[in-house]
C-alpha cells in the first residue's frame, strides 16, 4: 500500500518559512489530492489556508522558535537562547513523541523549513528526513558570538542526519547538510486579475504609484503613516490591522487575500529583508525597496540577491522612519545580473516528493 502522508516541520519563526513550506504544500496538493498534509508549526491556521486550497491537518508543536523579536526589526537574543536551551533539553521527549505520531500515521517522509530537530525525529521514525531553505539556524546563531556556540554545534549535528536539502536562491553555503540539491524561488500565484482588485478596492492611481507596504508576520512597531500625506495622488497598500484610516492608504484585514496577490498591480513593494516576500517579488519581477536590518545574518546574503536580480532600492532605517520618503519619488536600480532565477522552486520540490512517496 503506497504512504500519502507528509509531515512538514516548519521552524516556529515570523510568517516567511510558513509561506514557502505552504506554498510547496499546495503543489503538491495540486499533484496529487490524495497525499495528506500535516503541517507541523505555530504559525495560524489563516495563514496556512491562504496558500492551501484542500484539507490539511495543522499539528500546533513548535519544534524551534527562530528568533524571538518584538518586531521585524527587533530581536531579543537572550530570551532567543535560553528558548532554543530548553527545547535542547527536552530533545529526546520531543523526538520521541513525534517518531510515535509520524509511526501512528503511516506518514512516509518529513519536509522541514528548517527546525534541526525535524531529521533526528525522521531518522527515529525510520523515514526520510528532508529540508529545505536557503539559511540554516546555525549560520543565525554563529553570527552572535561564543553564548550560542554549543547550540550552534548541537543544530549542526541534527542537520547532518538529514537525508537531503533542497537549497533555494539568495541562500548561505548550508554546509552543515550532507546532500544538496538546488532549486529555484519558491511562493505563491496571484489569484486575482488587475482588474478585478482595482475595481473592488477602488485603486485608482497608476501602477507607478501604487505601493504595497509589507513587513511579514511580526510587522514593524511604527510605520510612519503620517508620511503618505506627502503623496496625495499615490495609493498604498497595507496590511496592517493597526493602520490608521489615511484617504490614500487601503488596509487590507479580509482572509484569504495576501501580500502577492497585489504584487502585480503595484510599481513598488516596500518591506525589510525576508526571503518570502523577496521571493515572490522576484517571480513577478516587482520591484523592491528594502530596509537593512541590522545582527541578522540572512539579511546581507539577501540584499545582495536582491541586487542582483531584481530592480531594487535598499534604504536604512534612519530613511524609513524619517519625514520626507524622498526615495519614492526615486527610480528603483537594475538588477546587477543578466542571468535570471528559476522561479519553480515550489513545483520542483513537490515533484521531487510526490516521486518518493510513489516509490515506497
Amino acid at each position: 500500500m503506497t504512504v500519502s502522508s507528509v509531515y512538514f516541520a516548519i521552524t516556529g519563526h515570523g510568517f516567511g518559512h510558513a509561506v514557502r513550506m505552504a506554498s510547496v504544500a499546495a503543489a503538491i496538493q495540486k499533484l496529487n489530492p490524495e497525499i495528506l498534509l500535516v503541517l507541523v508549526t505555530s504559525a495560524p491556521r489563516w495563514l496556512l489556508e491562504s496558500y492551501i486550497d484542500g484539507d490539511f491537518i495543522l499539528r500546533s508543536r513548535p519544534l524551534d522558535i527562530g528568533v524571538i523579536q518584538a518586531d521585524s526589526l527587533a530581536m531579543d537574543k537572550g530570551a532567543t537562547l535560553a528558548k532554543m536551551t530548553q527545547i535542547q533539553t527536552q530533545q529526546r521527549q520531543i523526538i520521541a513523541s513525534e517518531a510515535s505520531f509520524i509511526l501512528t500515521n503511516r506518514i512516509g517522509l518529513v519536509l522541514a523549513d528548517i527546525p534541526a530537530l525535524a531529521a533526528p525525529i525522521a531518522k527515529a521514525a525510520g523515514i526520510e528526513g528532508w529540508m529545505m531553505g536557503n539559511f540554516g539556524w546555525d549560520f543565525i546563531y554563529r553570527a552572535w558570538g561564543e553564548p550560542f556556540g554549543e547550540l550552534v554545534s548541537w543544530i549542526e549535528d541534527c542537520y547532518a542526519q538529514s537525508d537531503r536539502l533542497f537549497r533555494l536562491p539568495l541562500s548561505e553555503p548550508m554546509s552543515a547538510f550532507p546532500k544538496i540539491t538546488e532549486v529555484g524561488l519558491t511562493g505563491g500565484d496571484p489569484r486575482y486579475s488587475e482588474e478585478s482588485l482595482r475595481s473592488r478596492f477602488q485603486i485608482l492611481a497608476p501602477r507607478e504609484k501604487t505601493i504595497l507596504l509589507t513587513f511579514g508576520g511580526l510587522g514593524l512597531g511604527s510605520i510612519p503613516y503620517p508620511n503618505l500625506a506627502n503623496f496625495p495622488d499615490w495609493q498604498f497598500i497595507s496590511f496592517d490591522r493597526n493602520a490608521p484610516d489615511l484617504p490614500n492608504l487601503i488596509k487590507i484585514t479580509e482572509s484569504p487575500l495576501r501580500p502577492v496577490d497585489f504584487m502585480p498591480i503595484c510599481g513598488r513593494v516596500v518591506s525589510k529583508p525576508g526571503f518570502s516576500t523577496f521571493s515572490e517579488a522576484l517571480r513577478l519581477d516587482v520591484p523592491l525597496v528594502s530596509l537593512t536590518r541590522e545582527g541578522f545574518a540572512e539579511s546581507p546574503m539577501l540584499l545582495a540577491g536582491l541586487k542582483d536580480y531584481g530592480h531594487h532600492q535598499i534604504i536604512d532605517p534612519a530613511t524609513f522612519f524619517g519625514e520626507d520618503w524622498g526615495f519614492l519619488r526615486e527610480d528603483p536600480l537594475p538588477p546587477r545580473q543578466t542571468r535570471l532565477l528559476d522561479k519553480g522552486g515550489s513545483q520542483a520540490i513537490a515533484q521531487a516528493v510526490v516521486n518518493h512517496l510513489k516509490s515506497l
